[in-house]
């Protein structure tokens, strides 16, 4: 896990670091206020900045080559791309700019959080989508609901996963793999884009039987410990995502992925139960191994499914 501070009032300071955390930038304007603060936490591909400038700031930046998403907290930030004038405010949680685009506008006494993470991700954990780039066709989320959830996912990553106590569970980086196929699949479930637009082939629906379903359980078991995507199940069988998603929904009544979750929970309880009580196990350290960063809904979910909560399996160990 690597982490940046930086905070300065001056503004050709303030102009190379974002030249080197983001992309060449230019920033217009001489304000009286010239405070910015900055911060990174970062692991695997995924970046979790807080940024907080004190006055009105012009920029003209290059292509980030990233999944950009920004959630507003205060202040506005106006893309002016192209010619056209976007505002968005509080609130908010929107794609900065396509990854391959140039971007510009101005940060108005704004404070924010960006989020970054490589675009390949999105065909990982798309349905119907290996082996094509998946693009984001709109900066916005589809409605309203779909805001409040991409920005819940973003809030989740930011405040549960990147954290210092997070980084110390997850040594193989599970919870932070499994974190970002979820903000992925969030932005592909709220964001409009290439992969939603998409329409289900006959192809996929023939090849959703007990047999897909059959195969794709073991691949699970043998795999849940490793950072594995809708994708990576599909290949091993081989079909389509899709095929897979149909084959557990008339099958078995749920998705891969929380199969996926299912069986992971079960591995955690089964080293909950075979861990020395009055050793250095603990269930945060338990939990982060098999990809739970959220303690409060690893215990919820424990408690559904085993009927303690799961400090008592461990003590009890």
């Amino acid at each position: 896990m690597t982490n940046l501070f930086f905070e300065s009032g001056n503004l050709e300071a303030t102009e190379a670091f974002l030249s080197a955390a983001y992309t060449p930038m230019q920033i217009g304007g001489r304000p009286a206020d010239t405070r910015a603060r900055i911060s990174r936490t970062a692991v695997g591909g995924l970046s979790v900045d807080r940024l907080s400038f004190g006055y009105t700031m012009g920029y003209d930046a290059g292509c980030l080559n990233k999944v950009c998403l920004v959630t507003m907290h205060s202040g506005t930030i106006v893309d002016t791309t192209g010619g056209r004038e976007e505002v968005f405010g509080p609130g908010e949680t929107f794609l900065l700019t396509p990854p391959d685009r140039p971007y510009e506008g101005q940060v108005c006494e704004a404070r924010y959080t960006i989020t970054m993470f490589d675009p390949r991700l999105l065909g990982r954990v798309a349905s119907g989508s290996v082996g094509r780039d998946v693009r984001i066709t709109g900066p916005r989320a589809v409605g309203p609901a779909e805001n409040r959830r991409l920005g819940a996912a973003v809030a989740y990553l930011r405040d549960h996963v990147l954290d210092d106590s997070a980084a110390s569970a997850d040594p193989d980086g599970l919870l932070v793999s499994t974190a970002a196929q979820h903000l992925a699949a969030t932005v592909l479930r709220t964001l409009p884009n290439t992969a939603r637009e998409d329409g289900p082939a006959p192809r996929d629906t023939r090849d959703a039987h007990s047999d897909t379903l059959r195969r794709a359980v073991a691949f699970i078991e043998a795999n849940a410990h490793r950072d594995i995507t809708l994708a990576d199940i599909a290949a091993s069988i081989p079909v389509t995502p899709r095929a897979v998603q149909y084959a557990f929904t008339r099958h078995a009544g749920t998705t891969p992925l929380g199969h996926l979750r299912r069986v992971r929970l079960a591995r955690a309880h089964a080293d909950l139960r075979s861990a020395d009580p009055s050793g250095a196990a603990t269930v945060a350290g338990i939990a982060g191994r098999w990809g739970f960063a959220h303690q409060g809904r690893f215990a919820a979910a424990y408690r559904q499914e085993y009927g303690v909560a799961p400090s008592v399996t461990l003590r009890s160990g």
